[in-house]
């Protein structure tokens, strides 16, 4: 468990990246009508374990809208290059969004935008009102955000980035990530930056020249292949560099202070567990709901238990039960479920 501030920080979820690294991660788990459930279950399970650690007061868990985004318009290969959504991946969508609503953890999803250009307006709005702001993402792209007030949590690797972590990881400091990426190009998007260029040659640079801009200005002067890589792509940089920096100037509807997390629905999650046959968490559920066991009458200090063996003694037994002004039955059952034991 992660050691909490003095004051809770406000946690944005990286919901899109979370449910690909889950399903990419995890086996492909089904419940017992075929239906697939494991990214649901990766995704869910990476929030119960972030609300563990944080116990945050305001949250939001943020996914990529459906359709085209600002970035398509600049350059029309954008991510042009992955394949079409799995249709076992796809079916997972919606009850993950039940599931998370459920939990009373506010969801968003804005068209035209990505989740990355979301949360990093809403951790810009929330720093500069002196608010601490923990990001749970495991997109390296997230780290051009990272601030004195701003750091990166990684619940499946159990790994946290502040300004020091962003500058040993990638060889330079949150302002030059954008630099970096924009040399280095990310296949995964489709960003074509510059051929031959690596993280370690994208740093080094960096650090020489100061940023990108620095770079253009002494291209001339960079020696070997490398360099005339660098000149031979000077036209496509600027483009590079746009698609990969995270906006933080959106006109959202939620402001951060409005991003408080609610009341669990119990009686939802019962069902979509019930549904996705997360049996561990719906017996969780089902305990916590049972009523606390009575302390007894006053005065009473012990138990006297009786087996009843013989007729006679169960006869006696059921003069006494009538003649009670309380009786108790205690049944022993083969499942939590009523409808089911």
């Amino acid at each position: 468990m992660v050691a909490r501030p003095a004051s809770k920080p406000l946690v944005l979820v990286d919901g899109s990246s979370y449910l690909y690294r889950a399903y990419h991660a995890l086996p492909p788990l089904t419940n017992s009508r075929g239906e697939p459930t494991g990214a649901v279950y990766g995704v869910i399970n990476m929030l119960r374990r972030l609300l563990k650690d944080y116990d945050p007061d305001h949250v939001a868990v943020v996914f990529d809208a459906r359709g085209k985004t600002f970035r398509d318009e600049l350059f029309d290969q954008y991510k042009a290059n992955r394949p079409a959504m799995p249709d076992d991946l796809a079916a997972q969508i919606q009850p993950l969004l039940a599931v998370v609503r459920a939990m009373g953890l506010p969801l968003l999803q804005v068209p035209g935008v990505e989740a990355d250009d979301v949360i990093g307006t809403l951790a810009a709005r929330a720093a500069q009102h002196g608010r601490l702001v923990v990001i749970s993402t495991g997109d390296k792209d997230m780290a051009q955000l990272v601030d004195d007030g701003v750091t990166l949590t990684n619940t499946m690797t159990g790994t946290t980035l502040d300004r020091e972590g962003v500058a040993q990881k990638f060889g330079v400091a949150p302002e030059r990530i954008t630099d970096l990426l924009a040399l280095m190009g990310d296949p995964s998007d489709n960003i074509p930056g510059v051929p031959k260029v690596g993280p370690k040659t994208a740093a080094k640079w960096l650090n020489e020249y100061g940023d990108l801009d620095g770079v253009l200005v002494h291209a001339g002067e960079i020696k070997g292949k490398v360099g005339e890589s660098l000149r031979a792509n000077l036209d496509q940089l600027e483009l590079s560099r746009r698609l990969v920096v995270i906006r933080r100037d959106l006109d959202l509807e939620q402001a951060p202070e409005e991003l408080r997390r609610g009341t669990p629905d119990r009686e939802a999650l019962r069902e979509w567990f019930r549904r996705l046959e997360f049996k561990a968490w719906l017996a969780e559920l089902l305990e916590d709901e049972r009523p606390a066991p009575s302390k007894g009458p006053a005065g009473v200090t012990g138990a006297d238990y009786q087996t009843v063996f013989t007729e006679e003694a169960l006869h006696q037994w059921l003069q006494r039960l009538e003649r009670a002004p309380l009786v108790a039955f205690d049944t022993e059952t083969t499942s939590l479920e009523y409808m089911q034991a």
